[in-house]
């Protein structure tokens, strides 16, 4: 309808008979029905609210990189600062079950590019959504959250304060109608606004059966940038990412690497996340390495007792040097990340 006739109010104008070549009867019949006037009646008094907004094809502030995608919603409702759509973007997706190493590497990466000033989009979800919102906040270039449910949803309940935040000096918005509760079918079409807003998507940490593959995907046949991190390659954490980067996605260490390849985009005062090695680790971190290990390892490698090694662990885990994986493994963070 809107490729046929034009912008939505040229659409809502025509002859209800008119339009019975692009939909159902029962679509059409609803357009006049009650529930539907009262949906629009909601959604205009939720508008008048201050930091409201609904953005809608025929507006000026419209994000114009949803309007490449092949299909751009109708309208989205936004709850912050409107003046994000129109800034240089970079998605940033990850696991929800991230490891705090994960966390850590999302926030630092989100935040300098952030002070570089791309804005930071990404989901609302647990683990590297959070982290990659919580980056961006600390930047210029802020964060967008992009949700899965109505914007007057809080879900999941608890990043309701991290929510709050983006609304505050951030942007929250949503293509579903008021009061849209979670579902499952949802999300994964959500996922394809994340990547639409942005120059690129940078996934870290994700499953071969991860969601943010989902957004990755969207992002190659958008015509974007498609950035992922390596790990370990006996994290399940890091098969996501290795399969991009097999499949011709861009290897990321530091935000320079990003920045080199956004071509057009490379303002000065920017950020660097490259990072000064001080003192050479030493003691049970000298015997760790990057990889998650178990104790009777680390008692092996450094010629320790298994008492000596527990408690030289919790030691640096409470400095916040390491962190505890399921399964009995230790990781070490990195300096820099600690969280």
């Amino acid at each position: 309808m809107l490729r046929q006739f034009g912008l939505p109010q040229a659409v809502l104008a025509k002859k209800r008979a008119e339009l019975t070549g692009f939909t159902t009867p029962a679509v059409l019949a609803a357009l006049d029905s009650e529930a539907v006037a009262h949906a629009v009646a909601r959604s205009l008094a939720w508008a008048e609210q201050p930091g409201h907004s609904i953005v809608t094809l025929a507006d000026e502030t419209y994000p114009r990189p949803l309007l490449e995608i092949s299909d751009p919603p109708a309208l989205l409702y936004a709850h912050g600062r409107i003046e994000l759509l129109a800034r240089s973007a970079l998605a940033i997706v990850g696991s929800r079950n991230a490891t705090q190493q994960g966390e850590a590497n999302a926030e630092a990466l989100a935040r300098a590019l952030s002070e570089a000033g791309l804005t930071i989009v990404s989901g609302l979800a647990l683990g590297i959504d959070a982290a990659a919102h919580r980056g961006g906040l600390a930047g210029a270039g802020s964060t967008i959250a992009v949700l899965g449910t109505g914007i007057d949803v809080a879900y999941p309940s608890r990043n309701a304060a991290l929510a709050a935040e983006i609304a505050e000096r951030g942007l929250l918005i949503s293509e579903f109608a008021l009061g849209t509760a979670p579902a499952a079918q949802n999300f994964p079409r959500r996922n394809r606004l994340i990547s639409g807003l942005a120059r690129g998507c940078l996934v870290v940490e994700a499953a071969l059966a991860s969601g943010s593959l989902i957004t990755a995907r969207a992002a190659a046949e958008q015509g974007r940038e498609v950035f992922a991190i390596p790990g370990s390659i006996h994290s399940p954490l890091s098969k996501g990412c290795h399969a991009l980067i097999k499949s011709g996605a861009k290897l990321v260490e530091s935000a320079e690497d990003v920045l080199t390849e956004l071509s057009g985009f490379r303002p000065s005062g920017y950020a660097s996340t490259q990072q000064t090695v001080v003192n050479a680790d030493t003691g049970l971190l000298a015997h760790m390495g990057h990889d998650p290990v178990d104790v009777d390892s680390l008692c092996s490698r450094a010629g320790m007792s298994a008492e000596q090694v527990s408690s030289e662990l919790l030691r640096l885990e409470l400095d916040g040097r390491v962190a505890a994986l399921p399964g009995g493994l230790y990781q070490r963070l990195e300096k820099g990340q600690r969280r």
